[in-house]
C-alpha cells in the first residue's frame, strides 16, 4: 500500500469578494506544499474560536502559515493604531494566534511565511514595527508594486544565517539571497524564539522556536514563489515535507533539522 501523503493545514484569509465573504489561500502556497513538500494542502477556514483546534490538529501532519496583504491588528501586541486604510483580518488573527502555540506543543511541523512569520512572533509575546521603511537606517523592504511580479519577487538582499542554526543546516551555508515584500517586521523578539537569519540592516527575518518538539521555522521572505527554481526554497519545503511525513508515519519529530 502506498504511504499516506501528509496533510498540511493552511489557515485562510477571510475576504469580502463582491457581496459575499470567502476564505482564501494563494495558489502559490498550495502548489509549493504539493510540489516541493510532497504533501496534501488542506485549506482551514478562518473561523476563530468557532474552529475546534484539537480536532484540526488530530487530522493534520503539519501547518503552513501564509503571507497576506493584511496586517496583524496592533492591539494584538499593544502597538499603536494602524495608519488609516490599513488592511486587517481579525478573523485570521483569531484563528492563527491560538493555533500557533498549540501546533508547536503538539509536535506538528510548522512553517510560517511573511504574515505568518509576524503572527508567530506576536503569538509568543513579541511586537512588530508597522512600517519598517520609515525607520532610520532600515532598507526598503517593501516591493515596488509598479514593477512586474518577476521583479517584485526577485532577489532583494542577502540574509546572514545563524552559524549552526536550523536554516543554515538546511541551506548548507551561512548566507543566502532572499526576496523582500513586507512593510511590517519584528520589533521585539517573542519569548523563546531563536534568531535564524538577519538582513543587512539587522532586521530579524528568520526564527525558530526554542525547545520545539518538532520542526518549527518562520521566515519573513517568500520561499513559495517559484519554489522549484530556487535550491534553498526547495530544500526548505523538502525539510518541512519530510517532517510532516515522519509525523504521518507516527515517527514523531525525529527528522527535525538541528
Amino acid at each position: 500500500m502506498r504511504p499516506r501523503k501528509p496533510v498540511i493545514g493552511v489557515p485562510a484569509d477571510r475576504r469580502l469578494l463582491g457581496n459575499h465573504w470567502f476564505h482564501c489561500v494563494g495558489e502559490k502556497y498550495l502548489a509549493a506544499i504539493a510540489e516541493a513538500a510532497g504533501a496534501l494542502p488542506l485549506i482551514v477556514p478562518a473561523f476563530g474560536d468557532r474552529l475546534e483546534l484539537e480536532v484540526l490538529l488530530e487530522r493534520c501532519d503539519g501547518v503552513l502559515l501564509t503571507g497576506s496583504p493584511s496586517n496583524v491588528e496592533p492591539q494584538r501586541y499593544d502597538g499603536p493604531p494602524s495608519a488609516p486604510g490599513t488592511w486587517h483580518d481579525p478573523e485570521r488573527d483569531a484563528t492563527t494566534l491560538p493555533l500557533i502555540p498549540r501546533t508547536v506543543a503538539a509536535g506538528l511541523p510548522l512553517l510560517a511565511i511573511c504574515r505568518g512569520f509576524q503572527e508567530l512572533n506576536v503569538a509568543y509575546g513579541g511586537t512588530l514595527h508597522q512600517k519598517l521603511h520609515e525607520l532610520p537606517g532600515r532598507l526598503m523592504h517593501k516591493e515596488d508594486e509598479s514593477q512586474p511580479l518577476e521583479q517584485q519577487y526577485g532577489p532583494a538582499h542577502d540574509l546572514a544565517l545563524t552559524p549552526g542554526g536550523q536554516l543554515a543546516r538546511i541551506a548548507g551555508r551561512d548566507r543566502i539571497r532572499v526576496n523582500s515584500l513586507h512593510s511590517q517586521g519584528i520589533d521585539r523578539l517573542g519569548d523563546g524564539l531563536v534568531v535564524e537569519g538577519t538582513a543587512p540592516d539587522g532586521v530579524v527575518e528568520a526564527v525558530s522556536v526554542a525547545g520545539a518538539p518538532g520542526f518549527a521555522l518562520a521566515v519573513q521572505w517568500h520561499p513559495e514563489w517559484q519554489v522549484l527554481s530556487n535550491e534553498f526554497s526547495k530544500a526548505l519545503f523538502a525539510a518541512f515535507g519530510d517532517a510532516a511525513r515522519a509525523h504521518a508515519r507516527g515517527a514523531g519529530p525525529a527528522n527535525v533539522v538541528r
